[in-house]
């Protein structure tokens, strides 16, 4: 096929006229060969088998396979000796200060636990803070848990740990009720009841958000609560390395100063890692809408100590990143714009798929456009479609983007393009990692004494995610596991300091030297994305 190359110009220049007509329906063996052509999941490219650890064959994204068998960034060659007492003694040791890390330590604390949280940046710093178009739960007259349970399974291609997203549902009303029982501000109808939305994917409206700010006021109200709490929070203290206890078991972590690069070591009797993404790997040289932190540090310490990983070649990638001015790349514009109306066109005008169908399907769509030669090139050289927010105002009443969408107006408004009057320029970015560390319900890995929550973990979804269920996931699973976490850790039977050790790290590079002979492999976790190594003008 020859691809006709438009010009480069400014892609405001010259717009297309908007032909409004809906595109006609996807059947479900069109769906499945536009995602096995152009989603980069289904793409035989940029894939590696992994030869050590506990999911030895299996075939993922390099940048994935790359972190996974890699060293320990604590010494190439000889590990630091385990201190004669550790820097502190704790009953858990939470990894990470998103939603998840959050929520679980103020229930561990509640559940009578001495509690540490453990963060690489600030406390909320995550990509929890950063969604923005809700939170799905079954509240409407006519929804139920299990109507919800039947568009999540289905919206995963039917790859969705069961009992996990049973949990996640049927849990799911009660943890919002808690939240406005805290202060959380959700958006209301004229009539006072929480305003529900609908997105894609999605056969009911069961979206409550607070503007397009959502994750942001979730956490300002349990930040207050945590800070309130008696947790200790250790901030810049990412952890760089697990701890082995006896017969294989989770004893603690060493964590890294940031700010002076001591270590602190840490023997606990249960540790929750809620570490979050991994988008900021830029797998397959895509921007993201992740926070800085997000490179999948509890990954890479989990499988050392020989947990599974579970569904991690299947991640998100976002239908609207913007890709135009370059400097916004990969920042969100949320799909709740579309579930009020918004339209997609490519460069002649044309609207190319039905906005809200899953994710993945409206991504795969895009880059179809893109490649086949009617996306709009951008001044950098990179290609996307419009997204036309105008029909929000047009059909719901001028004002309705600025009073709905603040966040978005503000910050396009910052780059001169006002999305009340212009379309925004948009490609799939990198937003989520749909897989992750294998557990149980209670967030138990194959590890004992080692939990996870939130986006690190894998199973909830499959390998896909609707709108909405991520941030669920977060609070539901944040509140379980930290108050199992929790109580298992009381119940541990006690182990003296003396039998921690870092074997499973000796183990794990002695492994990586048989299969890698004579080879340097790459150091992780990597804590911090390096951009000096990335050429692609629009990480962001």
């Amino acid at each position: 096929m020859t691809v006709e190359k438009p010009p480069l110009i400014n892609p405001y220049d010259n717009l297309p006229s908007f032909d409004l007509a809906e595109p006609k329906a996807y059947s479900p063996s069109e769906r499945e060969e536009l995602l096995r052509r152009y989603y980069p999941d289904y793409r035989p490219d940029r894939k590696t088998t992994l030869h050590v650890g506990a999911n030895a064959g299996d075939v993922l994204p390099d940048e994935i396979a790359s972190i996974l068998e890699s060293r320990s960034i604590l010494s190439k060659n000889v590990l630091p000796a385990v201190p004669s007492t550790p820097d502190i003694e704790v009953d858990l040791l939470v990894i990470g200060g998103g939603g998840a890390g959050i929520m679980a330590s103020i229930f561990a604390m509640e559940a009578g636990a001495r509690v540490l949280l453990a963060t690489k940046l600030r406390v909320g710093d995550s990509n929890t803070v950063m969604a923005e178009g809700g939170i799905q739960v079954a509240l409407g007259e006519d929804d139920s848990p299990v109507q919800h349970f039947k568009d999540a399974y289905r919206g995963g291609h039917f790859t969705g740990d069961p009992e996990l997203l049973s949990v996640l549902v049927r849990e799911g009303p009660d943890v919002i009720s808690w939240l406005i029982r805290k202060g959380v501000l959700f958006d209301r109808d004229p009539s006072g009841n929480l305003s529900l939305r609908k997105g894609g994917g999605t056969t009911r409206p069961r979206l409550i958000s607070a503007k397009d700010y959502t994750g942001l006021e979730i956490v300002r109200v349990l930040k207050e609560d945590l800070l309130n709490s008696g947790v200790t929070i250790w901030e810049f203290s990412p952890a760089v390395e697990l701890l082995q206890g006896p017969e294989g078991s989770c004893a603690g972590a060493i964590l890294k100063d940031v700010d002076n690069g001591s270590l602190k070591w840490v023997k606990a009797n249960a540790v929750l890692l809620a570490t979050g993404g991994t988008g900021r790997l830029h797998i397959g040289d895509f921007a993201t809408s992740n926070h800085f932190g997000a490179t999948g540090d509890g990954l890479v310490m989990a499988y050392r100590m020989g947990a599974k990983l579970l569904n991690m070649e299947s991640f998100q990638y976002h239908p609207t990143g913007v890709i135009y001015p370059s400097e916004m790349a990969g920042m969100l514009i949320t799909e709740a714009v579309r579930g009020a109306g918004a339209r997609m066109f490519n460069r002649h005008g044309k609207r190319f798929v039905q906005e809200l169908e899953t994710r993945d399907v409206v991504a795969s769509a895009i880059i179809r456009e893109c490649e086949e030669g009617r996306g709009v090139r951008t001044p950098s050289g990179h290609h996307g479609v419009y997204l036309d927010l105008t029909a929000i105002d047009r059909e719901m009443g001028e004002g309705t983007v600025e009073r709905r969408f603040p966040n978005i107006v503000k910050l396009m408004g910052k780059h001169q393009v006002d999305c009340t009057k212009q379309p925004i320029l948009v490609y799939p970015t990198l937003h989520y990692q749909n897989g992750g560390i294998a557990s149980d319900t209670s967030g138990r890995t194959h590890v004992k004494g080692l939990y996870v929550a939130g986006e690190a973990s894998g199973g909830v979804h499959g390998k896909n995610r609707l709108m909405g269920n991520s941030l669920l996931e977060v609070f539901v699973y944040g509140r379980r596991v930290g108050e199992e976490a929790a109580r298992e850790a009381l119940e541990r039977k006690p182990f003296s300091w003396h039998e921690v050790n870092l074997g499973h790290v000796e183990g794990f590079q002695k492994n990586l030297e048989k299969e890698f002979p004579g080879t340097s492999r790459p150091e992780a976790p990597i804590l911090f994305p390096d951009y000096r190594k990335h050429s692609h003008p629009d990480h962001a």
